[in-house]
């Protein structure tokens, strides 16, 4: 053989080598989120945090691609579709709101799809084992607000929440810690998100003389059950859930927000939690990237919870790629393994530690009590 047919023979060689070599992917996660609509208080601090997330996790460069689902669980179907189908996501993010992270876990299950909601969604466990959550549990939030009511000698309480799966997810954990504490449900009220009256709720409410209302709402519709009660000369103490803890909620309820009690992570007060808790440095340092780039006094919690996806993914990233390359159905299940294998991640929010059990991962350490004073938030000892 002359020495060009040689050339020529070694060229044909490589050329044939590197087409049977899978191409190195990048990691591509698809964000669907409610910027708009009802939801919008809830999925524009969390957009804000995906454009903070780094770009690169285990050395692999990251793409994000953030889609808005305007609060519809039918156009977080639609996102998450085209996410999956077209572009080829190793994992999905979101949505802001239960009933849309419903629907994009539908997908996540049917495509084999790891999913980080950002909504603290309860789902059976024939659908459960893709999906993964950075918002506490509501049973660990409602543990936090039933021992207050019980330390404060509450007996009857009033109940108003969403129609929807956030509400009924809400009342199925709060009602058994009531019963065990000797606490009274007297009515149990439900709104729509969109609703712009809950006048007769709360008369009926107010008429079953409670000693406290529980408020199961999200960022400025919280609002609407907080001021009629108020403007009811209801006197009793209102409690509302971690979904509240935003800016918005504050700004719309404005001195009726007076005196309110929730449970809400470490992040939104992490300048008056203990320098020993876990999450105090991330947390600390999130917050100020996030007010240095939005500006001053503009952080929501639920920012947090879409930052501490991050979190997730750069502990199970490493591990999913000494197995498998991104862009393959093999690296998801990696991804999804390894997610499920998280031990002692620190997030903003608190310390996740999933087992196939529990895929939402966080303890007490995910949770402090906090009460409305002066327009902001002041630390309750618990």
């Amino acid at each position: 053989m002359t020495i060009k047919k040689c050339k020529i023979a070694m060229i044909l060689s490589a050329a044939l080598f590197t087409a049977t070599q899978p191409a190195w992917a990048d990691i591509t996660v698809g964000v669907s989120l409610s910027s708009t609509g009802p939801g919008a208080a809830l999925g524009i601090p969390e957009k804000n945090a995906v454009a903070l997330m780094p770009g690169e996790i285990g050395g692999e460069k990251v793409n994000y691609i953030v889609l808005d689902d305007g609060t519809d669980p039918s156009a977080a179907t639609k996102n998450a579709r085209k996410l999956v189908t077209e572009d080829h996501v190793d994992v999905l993010i979101g949505s802001s709101v239960t009933p849309s992270s419903l629907a994009i876990a539908e997908v996540a299950v049917e495509s084999a799809t790891p999913q980080i909601a950002v909504a603290p969604i309860n789902l059976p466990p024939e659908k459960n084992k893709w999906v993964f959550r950075t918002p506490q549990h509501n049973d660990v939030m409602a543990g936090a607000l039933v021992a207050h009511m019980k330390q404060a000698g509450v007996k009857k309480l009033g109940f108003i929440g969403y129609s929807d799966a956030y509400g009924e997810d809400w009342l199925t954990s709060v009602k058994p810690l009531l019963d065990e504490a000797g606490i009274t449900l007297t009515t149990t009220e439900r709104f729509n998100r969109t609703d712009t009256s809950v006048s007769g709720q709360v008369l009926k409410i107010v008429a079953s003389r409670p000693d406290a209302v529980l408020v199961v709402a999200s960022g400025s519709p919280a609002a609407l059950p907080q001021t009629a009660l108020k403007e009811r000369g209801f006197k009793g103490q209102i409690y509302q859930t971690h979904a509240a803890a935003n800016p918005a909620f504050l700004k719309v309820a404005g001195a009726k927000a007076e005196g309110t009690i929730m449970p809400i992570g470490p992040v939104v007060v992490v300048d008056q939690i203990p320098d020993s808790h876990p999450s105090k440095k991330v947390a600390g340092e999130f917050v100020a990237a996030y007010e240095a780039k939005y500006g001053a006094g503009s952080f929501s919690s639920f920012a947090g919870h879409a930052y501490d996806a991050y979190h997730l993914l750069a502990a199970a990233v490493p591990a999913a790629l000494e197995k498998a390359k991104p862009g393959t159905a093999e690296f998801r299940q990696a991804l999804r393994d390894a997610l499920e294998s998280s031990k002692d991640v620190v997030g903003v929010h608190g310390v996740f530690n999933m087992t196939p059990d529990n895929h939402f991962g966080m303890d007490e350490r995910g949770r402090v009590l906090i009460r409305v004073e002066q327009g902001g938030y002041k630390l309750l000892p618990m």
